[in-house]
């Protein structure tokens, strides 16, 4: 469409082109993303393998001590003043060699088949009269092969730093000049500062992150549940059977655990839409509304919807939950008092008005927040802005979507989708209020009889997970695998995809 067929647009017809170019757009963008993947990876494997073509010339160019640094890591710095680094590049390699010796390739031995035996029983003298020593443990093997391999690539990349510094300091020396562990210290606290300090963070990704998501990645592809538990029994690589079931494949396409599936995934979606956008813009309404010139006792306002705040939301929802409970909830004894209601509402045990009662219920809970973080920004919008709007003749619902709406959605576009993404993961409105209650009882007529985890119809992707990794009847760890990463690319989706299209990232120059 033109800007002058645009134009021609009442307001009405802009509203809804404005609505379905969403829609138009964001798959256009998912199109164009897997269209550029092929030649992205091979841009960034080739960026990431270009450096080690430097070797061959270090090697050949490299004096003795150079050379040497090919085997013994630091043997080229010590005697060049890198005492400090070349020593704690020595000490590493010791250490790795040492692991991967006495853990790592023993494990990665292991790894193709989890393990030979997983415990042998036995007769003891004691009751129960049965004992069991256990041999394998495929957990553990899987776990530190995951370490081993971390603890290769770091390996990995100080061998190359190693000698490339060796080789660096080689050419100072050739030249007269040296550089000591003072100046080495001297860099890290002064040109290379950010460096230390962004190495903290990014060990705690690494530790903390990285690794726990390549071990789910791998536990997605193996039978690891209740029937193949360490330490006592084994468990084997599936291939692709976790994610053949939960997608029905395995069944011919009428699994009922899809159907499952695709009803949590659904309500996902929906209840981070509502979550994040009812609480954001009733949210700014109420700060506009405490903002606004005239209203009186703004603090006393501010203060009491601050002080839900303060009280842990744990205690708010059990609370709740309890308010809400159908026969014994003091809402519905109330009612029933009042004579509004004859029968108790069932308010987290049907499965339409449980989903209202979440979202209604999140309300209560997340305005307040949106409320403090709006009136902050709202008391920065230049009063110029209105001013020059009330000359021209300008509503206050024109001047709102002209001049609030923008502004704040500009600068809080990334706190949008940060809320999106963490309503996505919200495990605790939904664990503690319903239970992803009420359960599912049939599927298109049909009483559910294959395996779904104790689901519920208001139950998330991630408390669904909670229930197939910590049931109390059966525990699934390689299906609830395949959930976090279905979770994962979900998240990672609309954090790349919108956040990269926000104006607030590509206009940044322009919030001044």
């Amino acid at each position: 469409m033109t800007n002058l067929e645009y134009m021609s647009l009442n307001r009405t017809q802009r509203f809804f082109y404005k609505f379905g170019s969403i829609f138009v757009k964001v798959p256009l963008a998912i199109f164009h993303f897997f269209k550029k993947l092929p030649r992205t990876l091979g841009s960034k494997v080739k960026k990431a393998f270009s450096p080690f073509k430097n070797l061959g010339t270090w090697f050949l160019q490299g004096d003795i001590l150079t050379k040497l640094n090919f085997i013994i890591m630091g043997i080229g710095q010590i005697p060049r003043h890198q005492i400090i680094r070349g020593v704690l590049n020595l000490v590493y390699e010791i250490v790795a060699i040492l692991f991967l010796i006495l853990v790592g390739i023993p494990n990665f031995i292991k790894l193709p088949s989890f393990g030979y035996v997983g415990s042998v029983q036995y007769e003891t003298d004691t009751p129960p009269f049965i004992g069991y020593m256990y041999q394998d443990d495929s957990f553990m093997i899987l776990l530190n092969s995951v370490i081993s391999l971390a603890i290769i690539l770091i390996l990995v990349f100080l061998w190359y730093t190693s000698i490339r510094d060796s080789y660096e300091l080689q050419r100072l020396g050739e030249i007269g000049k040296t550089k000591t562990d003072k100046s080495t210290v001297k860099d890290l606290v002064g040109k290379d500062y950010h460096k230390v300090m962004l190495s903290i963070p990014t060990l705690g990704i690494a530790i903390f992150t990285i690794i726990p998501l390549v071990f789910m990645v791998l536990v997605a592809f193996t039978n690891y549940n209740s029937n193949h538990m360490n330490p006592k029994e084994l468990f084997d690589w599936v291939g692709l059977g976790n994610f053949e079931q939960l997608l029905g494949i395995a069944s011919g396409g009428n699994s009922q655990v899809l159907f499952v599936f695709l009803q949590i995934l659904l309500w996902t979606l929906i209840w981070a839409f509502f979550a994040t956008f009812t609480n954001y813009f009733l949210g700014m309404i109420v700060a506009l509304m405490i903002n606004k010139k005239g209203i009186k006792l703004k603090k006393l306002w501010r203060t009491i919807l601050i002080t839900t705040i303060a009280v842990p939301q744990f205690v708010s929802l059990l609370l709740i939950s309890k308010m809400l409970n159908q026969d014994t909830g003091v809402i519905n004894a109330t009612l029933k008092n009042l004579g509004l209601i004859t029968e108790n509402i069932k308010f987290l045990t049907d499965g339409i008005l449980v989903k209202v009662t979440i979202i209604v219920v999140n309300m209560w809970i997340g305005i307040p927040y949106t409320m403090l973080m709006c009136t902050g920004i709202l008391m920065n919008i230049p009063d110029d802005l209105y001013e020059s709007a009330k000359i021209d003749g300008a509503s206050p619902y024109k001047m709102y979507m002209k001049i609030t709406l923008p502004y704040m959605l500009f600068v809080t576009t990334p706190y949008l989708i940060s809320q999106f993404v963490g309503n996505i993961n919200n495990f605790n409105v939904i664990y503690l209020l319903s239970n992803g209650g009420p359960t599912f009882t049939s599927v298109n007529g049909e009483m559910i009889s294959t395996r779904i985890y104790g689901a519920g119809q208001s139950d998330l992707l991630i408390t669904w997970l909670y229930k197939m990794s910590m049931g109390e009847v059966f525990k699934d760890y390689g299906t609830a695998a395949v959930i976090g990463i279905i979770v994962f690319v979900i998240v990672a989706f609309f954090s790349l995809i919108f956040y990269g299209r926000s104006n607030s990232v590509k206009n940044e120059e322009d919030f001044q």
